[in-house]
């Protein structure tokens, strides 16, 4: 039978586990509110330039930018946004799924966060950079990170570049994902395509479907010099918010999980304090009675 003091003990560790759990689940609530309104405010303003930029897309020739130059891939780099601490659920081991699948061979690595940089080093795939970033993301911070990753492929070091992130659903629902950003007619296509999924108006087809002719000033280059590496830019710090926006979120709900578990456990272990404490007492009452009984 279990020792009264050993589970007294045990029943007080649990107790100071749990004012953590609550702790932490509070803190990342308040961050997770302000994450959430930074990452869907943002949103409409991304959807808008990608619908811009995909149909400016199709209507220049693929010479006029080197961003917008398919060419056969031998080298692609894979930007990994990660989180730097844990207790966030799953949500590391389910982006880092995915990164899993990439080719090993012909793929290079750039890391945001101590959790996907440990499972680069880990898994001794190529490593080109690592840069750390702080919980509340500035764009001149992703701006960096999106710059190196232009001119990797710009130099012709990569042939293709993505970014995988956690993209926000709601509260309880992330989804990892690899989204292509260079050349930029592949990232057009495909966020085009979320964005039609999402949309169930007529508004994304016409769009598509339009014959808006664009009329480029001062002239074609320049416009497209200066707005196409700024909407690599916009896109890799939208996908810094996402990232963030689906880490508070799921730590919030981690700590909540580890706090209702906690105050489970005690429950169950108080009860059986008290069934081992009234089986203790009643031995007692028993032993008293029958040396009473004996010298009666």
């Amino acid at each position: 039978m279990a020792n009264t003091r050993d589970m007294r003990r045990r029943i007080k560790s649990i107790k100071n586990t749990a004012q953590i759990t609550k702790a932490m689940e509070m803190v990342a609530a308040s961050k997770m509110r302000k994450a959430q309104q930074t990452a869907l405010a943002g949103r409409p303003c991304a959807d808008l330039l990608n619908r811009m930029c995909a149909s400016v897309s199709r209507r220049v020739e693929a010479d006029d930018h080197p961003l917008l130059t398919q060419r056969p891939v031998k080298k692609e780099l894979v930007l990994v946004i990660s989180t730097d601490k844990g207790l966030c659920g799953a949500l590391n081991t389910n982006l880092l799924r995915e990164v899993l699948k990439t080719d090993e061979a012909s793929t290079c690595y750039v890391t945001a966060g101590r959790k996907g940089r440990q499972f680069i080093e880990r898994s001794r795939r190529q490593l080109l950079a690592d840069f750390e970033t702080k919980d509340h993301v500035k764009f001149l911070d992703s701006k960096l990170i999106s710059k190196f990753t232009i001119e990797k492929f710009l130099n012709g070091e990569v042939d293709k570049v993505s970014v995988a992130y956690t993209k926000f659903v709601n509260t309880a629902v992330q989804h990892p994902i690899i989204q292509p950003i260079l050349p930029i007619v592949e990232m057009a296509k495909k966020l085009d395509a979320s964005i039609g999924d999402r949309d169930t108006g007529q508004e994304v087809e016409d769009v598509k479907d339009d014959d808006v002719e664009y009329v480029f000033e001062p002239s074609a280059d320049a416009v497209l010099e200066a707005l196409l590496p700024q909407y690599v830019h916009f896109q890799v710090y939208h996908m810094f918010l996402e990232s963030r926006a689906s880490e508070h979120s799921s730590r919030m709900v981690a700590m909540k999980n580890a706090t209702d578990n906690a105050k489970q456990i005690i429950k169950d272990l108080t009860l059986e304090y008290n069934k081992v404490r009234q089986a203790s007492i009643t031995n007692e009452l028993l032993e008293i009675t029958t040396a009473q009984m004996g010298m009666g």
